[in-house]
């Protein structure tokens, strides 16, 4: 049954926001994003699903039984995805020059059958000749080059199929960049290379293509995502949101609720926003509207939510466990620091779909409308073990993410197996079908997970070539063109950063965008830091990189996200972006904080009490920032309050400074959060008298 039909039956959610055309265009951009691109006809239509899930297989024996050179996994890797790409996608979106093969959605042509072979020899010519190539690096023969330049264009190629043309017109200029730098004006001129040189560091070494992001993505990510594919064909998206309605859905703005609290669920299970937006949207939209949300903002609550779930630990996007081998430290580590931004931001989420149904005066749903908490919580119980026991290995196992996942994988196989059949038998149907079912999922999931594994892998690729170009010896000069922009100025240096990520991001998935920004900014912020005479952790800068790269996902006007929720509400895209966007500022001044206040990241930080104090401090700072932004906190707000809640963000989000000023010495700063508290109890007490009456309507919103 699928989750309009079964919305439809339980009779929550139907009207106009059900209008086919709209949820078509939704799960259209949902199935590019995930890698669905031809739908052949006849025996071809199981090639590409074949072909996803030998390599599923493939990525599961390196982690168990399986023992290669990490040079030749990433090679295969690159070798599966190309050809996957090149049989998936079309040249194409629409008929050109009247070749219709260019654009062919029901069948694989000849042609990209040829160029699918071509790229995966090419991807695979470091494995197959390895010992010659290690020999002759520096001074490559004609062969070696002639195939690495085809590896390049094709990559390049492949990348725009799936990505869009933002990433290898950047990674382009960045390889004009690197032959023609003697000839550019002084300031950003570069010594330049031979082609030997480029083609022996982008595809014959481990600093280009088959770098460190490409690493992660065959030996790690791989795995997470197969989780998150299995979780979902196993029907846990749907358990989570229907779990998030039962305990959520009766408060104020409840559906709002429990978008935000679905969509975090979610996030660990399809691992892209557009996929969580069709998941969860297509009940909660519909719900927010049904509650009285406009349907502009019941959209861009989803969009927030769903873009979000990136940020939340212990799953957060390919790009969380390439900051852990750029940082050199175990990815437990990158949780640990990603943990109290990640929760404060949705729990400022929270607020403010709180706030918005305050200033429309909206109630929850009907009790008659939720699903029964206790008999759905159980209904899927066994979806929360592997969650759980992923965690377990984790945190406490301290078990390596590769390890962890593939054991989390097993536990899995075991659930999807098994489930149908005790369903079947607790019913008293006939288990045979029920087994095969479950057999039919997990070759399902396996077929999924290779299929939503392409953008990933070649986004690390693609990035790569710019990640090589700047190893080639750019690093330095970028730290000093960014330092000669930026007068020296940290603060301005974090805006243009900041700025530079929402705008690479518009047309790159987060992953590339953090590759690329984390390899141009993230040792700058670092090394002007520390002219100007402080100390900012390597994590920090790095999540700061992570987190613009995420934002980029909602920023108009080319935020995906927000056409997807756009198109099942109804609502005007662009109008959607901004206003998630505006929900998303929340989040927004997190990394400017943790820049220049390390204890946020619990950089340092060992105890659990100080890590709780800090955590409910940057929530209520969080919170005072929404009420600024938003124009409210219990009541509508006067124009002098904006400043103060202001004040109040940055006396707990902030309390080094505010000690500095204040001449507190520094293991004494928790002591300001005082003032903080005291200055939001005051506000409160500013506004209770102006707190609106049930029933009573606020024209102005």
């Amino acid at each position: 049954m699928s989750q309009i039909d079964e919305r439809e039956q339980n009779g929550i959610g139907t009207g106009e926001s059900d209008d086919t055309e709209e949820l078509d265009l939704a799960q259209r951009l949902a199935e590019e994003e995930a890698g669905i691109g031809r739908k052949p006809k006849g025996p071809s239509k199981y090639i590409i699903s074949t072909i996803a899930v030998f390599w599923s297989l493939f990525q599961l024996s390196i982690a168990s039984w399986l023992i290669l050179d990490s040079t030749y996994i990433r090679a295969i890797h690159l070798a599966f995805a190309l050809l996957i790409v090149f049989l998936n996608y079309p040249l194409l979106k629409r008929p050109r020059f009247g070749l219709k093969f260019l654009s062919a959605t029901n069948y694989i042509p000849i042609i990209d059958i040829i160029i699918g072979i071509v790229a995966a020899y090419s991807a695979l010519y470091i494995a197959i000749d390895y010992e010659g190539l290690v020999t002759r690096y520096g001074a490559p023969i004609q062969k070696d080059i002639i195939i690495g330049i085809i590896l390049v264009l094709l990559l390049l190629e492949a990348s725009r199929r799936v990505i869009g043309p933002a990433l290898p017109i950047i990674s382009i200029g960045f390889c004009v960049y690197a032959f023609f730098g003697p000839y550019m004006p002084d300031l950003i001129a570069f010594k330049g290379v031979s082609l030997d040189r480029f083609i022996g560091q982008m595809t014959m070494s481990t600093e280009g293509i088959y770098g460190i992001p490409l690493d992660v993505s065959a030996t790690i990510v791989f795995l997470f995502v197969l989780f998150g594919s299995m979780l979902d064909k196993a029907g846990a998206g749907h358990y989570f949101i229907q779990l998030a309605l039962s305990m959520l859905g009766g408060f104020k703005g409840g559906p709002a609720k429990a978008a935000i609290m679905g969509s975090g669920l979610t996030g660990i299970v399809s691992g892209s926003s557009i996929a969580n937006i069709v998941t969860t949207g297509t009940f909660t939209i519909p719900l927010m509207k049904k509650v009285g949300y406009p349907a502009t903002k019941a959209a861009a609550v989803e969009v927030a939510a769903s873009t979000d779930g990136q940020l939340a630990p212990p799953i957060m996007g390919a790009a969380a466990f390439i900051i852990a081998e750029y940082v050199n430290v175990p990815y437990v580590e990158v949780i640990k620091a990603a943990a109290i931004p990640a929760f404060a931001s949705y729990a400022a989420l929270f607020f403010i779909s709180h706030i918005e149904a305050s200033k429309l005066g909206l109630t929850g749903m009907a009790k008659s409308e939720l699903p029964p908490v206790i008999k759905t919580l159980m209904s899927g119980l066994h979806f929360l073990f592997p969650l759980a026991m992923l965690l377990y290995e984790l945190i406490v196992m301290r078990h390596s993410p590769e390890l962890a996942a593939f054991n989390t994988i097993m536990v899995m196989i075991v659930i999807m197996i098994i489930q149908h059949p005790i369903r079947a038998y607790l019913k008293g149907e006939p288990l045979k079908p029920a087994f095969r079912q479950g057999v039919l999922d997990i070759f399902a999931a396996l077929a999924a997970g290779g299929r939503n594994m392409v953008s990933v892998a070649l986004a690390t690729a693609a990035a790569g070539i710019i990640v090589g170009v700047v190893a080639l010896g750019l690093g330095g000069l970028i730290t000093q063109i960014i330092d000669t922009i930026s007068g020296g100025n940290i603060y301005l240096m974090l805006v243009i950063s900041a700025i530079a990520s929402l705008v690479i991001g518009m047309g790159l998935p987060t992953t590339a965008t953090y590759i690329v920004m984390a390899s141009l900014t993230a040792p700058a912020i670092v090394t002007i830091s520390a002219f100007q005479g402080f100390v900012v952790p390597l994590m920090a800068a790095h999540l700061f990189c992570f987190y613009f790269g995420i934002l980029a996902d909602d920023t108009p006007p080319v935020g995906l996200a927000a056409y997807a929720a756009a198109a099942i509400a109804k609502s005007p895209p662009i109008a959607t972006g901004i206003q998630g966007f505006m929900y998303d500022i929340r989040t927004a001044i997190l990394p400017f904080m943790f820049i220049f206040n390390a204890d946020l990241i619990l950089h340092n930080i060992f105890s659990w009490p100080q890590a709780l104090l800090i955590f409910a401090m940057a929530c209520v700072g969080n919170f005072a920032f929404a009420s600024a932004t938003q124009g409210w906190f219990v009541a509508r707000n006067r124009y002098f309050e904006i400043p103060l809640f202001l004040c109040v963000t940055l006396i707990l989000m902030r309390p080094d400074a505010i000690a500095g000023w204040l001449d507190i010495p520094h293991h004494q700063r928790y002591w300001t959060y005082l003032l903080g508290l005291a200055l939001y109890a005051v506000l409160y007490l500013m506004q209770r008298p102006r707190i609106p009456k049930p029933g009573e309507i606020t024209a102005a919103w």
